[in-house]
């Protein structure tokens, strides 16, 4: 009877670690590939950025490493790769999709192509001020946005912010609405964008990132729209004249992770990640927004022309674009836009 007894035991012993996974067979994935279910695994970030490696989300990057590589014990290893190292940002967009890369920072406006709705940050003169734009991220219309993401592949950590974008060129101040007028203008490849440059009457030319400046030298265009700081840190100003303040669009950073490692990670790992991308996504923010105003400083002393453009000026533009926005407008989450306006005229 001992004996029977020891035999059923052993062999309900071996099917139960069977069921469990006690036991390898040779089709098992890799460790690396298998969700955790507790504690930290040894794991490999990619994180990929168009931003150089000195601008504030190159800088961010790296703080999100460190703090990552410590929390972790030094389990969870983060591997920067700045300047579109890995692609422009469709491209890695595309791989997070995928699950061949983990990270990367693109601004919102490629996001479009994956989720409309984020087209809202598109529309121009919109957002006029940093409180504005940090109302509106930290409101529920920014977490509705970021929640739309996981049915594409992608999981949204938090924002990071790019900063206000504006107008350089060659030819001449745009001071003006008349002045955009036969501009060719490299924008991102986003529809908003280029139906409202074209409507200003400028020639809207979608051009990768990372081809901007070899455009600019080569006379391929005659112009281009970012921030101060990425006008700066790409150096610009050594084939452009004119520097615009029109602060036309706000763009922020949408800090992405692949949702196929996003769903490997255990929840100790998730905070870890979670918690690093948020407090290196603060001191991001406040590094953007010190650069900008020494950008000009810099790029005035680097030759550059800078004027303003005029609130009477963004009023008369505001009137020009109207029919584009009312257009795309009627394309997005409707919930969203009276979301988004609401928490934007609240913030004024």
């Amino acid at each position: 009877m001992k004996k029977t007894m020891s035999a059923l035991l052993t062999s309900s012993l071996v099917l139960s670690l069977a069921a469990c996974g006690g036991t390898t067979t040779s089709t098992e994935q890799p460790q690396s590939a298998q969700p955790a279910a507790d504690g930290i695994s040894q794991r490999t970030i990619k994180i990929g950025s168009g931003a150089t490696e000195n601008s504030p989300v190159g800088q961010a990057m790296v703080e999100f490493k460190k703090i990552v590589e410590e929390k972790s014990g030094g389990k969870i290893k983060v591997q920067t790769f700045p300047s579109s190292q890995l692609g422009d940002d469709k491209q890695m967009i595309d791989a997070l999709k995928a699950g061949t890369l983990e990270m990367s920072t693109p601004t919102t406006a490629p996001l479009v192509g994956t989720v409309k709705d984020f087209g809202i940050f598109d529309l121009p003169f919109t957002i006029s001020n940093a409180e504005q734009a940090d109302k509106v991220l930290s409101s529920p219309v920014g977490q509705k946005l970021l929640d739309k993401l996981p049915d594409h592949g992608l999981i949204g950590l938090t924002y990071w912010e790019y900063g206000f974008r504006n107008l350089t060129n060659k030819k001449r101040p745009v001071a003006k609405v008349e002045d955009f007028a036969g501009l060719k203008i490299r924008t991102q490849q986003n529809n908003i964008h280029i139906d409202v440059f074209n409507a200003l009457g400028a020639n809207a030319t979608p051009m990768a990132y990372s081809e901007v400046f070899s455009g600019l030298e080569s006379g391929a265009i005659d112009g281009q729209e970012n921030p101060v700081g990425a006008i700066e840190d790409n150096k610009y100003n050594e084939v452009q004249k004119y520097l615009s303040l029109t602060n036309h669009i706000y763009s922020p950073i949408a800090l992405l992770m692949s949702k196929k490692f996003w769903d490997q990670l255990s929840d100790e790992e998730k905070k870890i990640i979670q918690d690093a991308a948020v407090q290196a996504g603060a001191n991001e923010k406040k590094n953007v927004r010190e650069q900008a105003q020494q950008s000009i400083t810099n790029l005035k002393n680097a030759g550059m022309e800078v004027n303003e453009f005029s609130e009477e000026e963004k009023a008369k533009a505001i009137e020009i674009i109207k029919p584009v926005i009312e257009k795309h407008t009627q394309e997005l989450d409707q919930e969203i836009v009276n979301e988004f306006f609401q928490v934007v005229g609240a913030a004024k």
